[in-house]
């Protein structure tokens, strides 16, 4: 499995003295990297209806061209200064997948997906900011990056309606990154990469909900349950002397019936599950034609050579208070003490072996639960 070299770093003093605060480059951090994707897979992953990809391309200093897939054909794009980046290609490639593995030191709650660029010589998305933190492990090629340091003075530039850049900045890390690099950028810290030949690039994203999303999601989950029918309680009403007024004490009391929703832990704990594992992208579903009964699968687990493995990208989860739930892809599954061992190994989504789930199945719950997962297509039997 691959694991970062910290060098003179350990994980705890990464995330006391960088995390969230200032950029990093660690060189080699990956020894003897080798590419889980090509450039022409990526290329064919462009082509693809449900997979989203996009094209940036400078035509001069300050023109910038945006063309979004699906791609038919690349000539047209010539042979320098553009990058075309898919989002998500870890949910359609496992290799690539597997590059999340080197940062589960964060919980995997944080973790969104592996965005890849293929970049020509010359070839980036020009200064820009991001909003969340990001891990870029460098591929084949090389690429120059500069970073700097949040600026409120900074600009922000419109060259094309689909791409927001900012103007110059000082960097703070002035860098060429080779295979196996590993840059680290918090967020709203101004960037740049060029490629200086042809390159492939693997962002590690994490997810940043903004309060808007939140709010909006959790109004949305409570439309859904039917939750927010009660009516606000003003039975200790006493005479007011000054009816124009909105009192301190009734605005107290507004704030604290809209907060007993969000402290009520079950409903809140639901809704954060199912928000923190849906995929913000496609995901390649396998249903099975038939469902899977748990008589079926004994049949199945007497073959010794099958593996049970997740669907590339699928996001889990396991919150044990106050009751113990599994989610998985924006659902819930109800655990108990039997059936915690196997939804453990689920939400840790990797592959099991025939012995490992033999291990859970003996117990009816264990069985109903694998079999369930398995209907819905986020597991499947290869």
């Amino acid at each position: 499995m691959m694991q970062i070299n910290w060098q003179d770093l350990t994980p705890e003093q990464f995330l006391k003295e960088y995390w969230q605060k200032k950029p990093l480059l660690i060189k080699k951090a990956f020894a003897d990297f080798a590419d889980p994707v090509s450039a022409d897979e990526l290329a064919g992953f462009a082509m693809e209806e449900e997979i989203e990809s996009r094209i940036i391309s400078r035509q001069g200093k300050n023109s910038w061209q945006v063309d979004h897939g699906p791609f038919a054909a690349f000539e047209q794009f010539g042979e320098q200064d553009w990058t075309l980046l898919v989002q998500a290609t870890n949910n359609w490639s496992p290799q690539t997948h597997t590059l999340l593995n080197p940062f589960r030191f964060i919980p995997n709650w944080r973790i969104d997906d592996v965005m890849v660029s293929f970049s020509t010589p010359g070839g980036g998305v020009g200064p820009h900011l991001d909003q969340y933190d990001v891990f870029i492990i460098q591929g084949q090629g090389k690429r120059r990056w500069q970073v700097g340091l949040p600026d409120n003075n900074l600009t922000q530039l419109l060259p094309h309606p689909d791409l927001k850049q900012v103007s110059d900045f000082t960097p703070v890390i002035d860098e060429i990154t080779e295979p196996g690099d590993l840059l680290y950028i918090p967020p709203n810290h101004p960037h740049n990469g060029i490629a200086i030949d042809n390159s492939l690039n693997y962002s590690v994203g994490f997810q940043a909900p903004n309060n808007q999303e939140l709010w909006s999601a959790f109004a949305d989950k409570l439309l859904d349950l039917d939750a927010g029918t009660d009516r606000l309680d003003d039975k200790s009403r006493e005479l007011s002397h000054s009816p124009e007024q909105l009192e301190n004490k009734d605005i107290g009391k507004i704030k604290d019936f809209m907060r007993r929703q969000l402290n009520d832990e079950k409903l809140f704990n639901d809704f954060i599950g199912s928000f923190f594992t849906q995929c913000h992208h496609a995901l390649e579903i396998l249903v099975p034609v038939t469902p899977i009964t748990p008589e079926q699968l004994d049949e199945i687990l007497t073959e010794e050579d099958i593996r049970f493995t997740p669907v590339s990208g699928i996001k889990s989860l396991i919150i044990s208070s106050p009751c113990p739930y599994l989610y998985i892809n924006g659902e819930a599954w109800a655990l108990e003490e039997k059936t915690l061992g196997l939804a453990t190994k689920l939400a840790q989504s990797l592959p099991l072996t025939t012995q490992e789930i033999k291990s859970f199945t003996s117990c009816l719950p264990n069985a109903q639960l694998l079999t369930s997962v398995l209907n819905k297509g986020y597991w499947f039997i290869e």
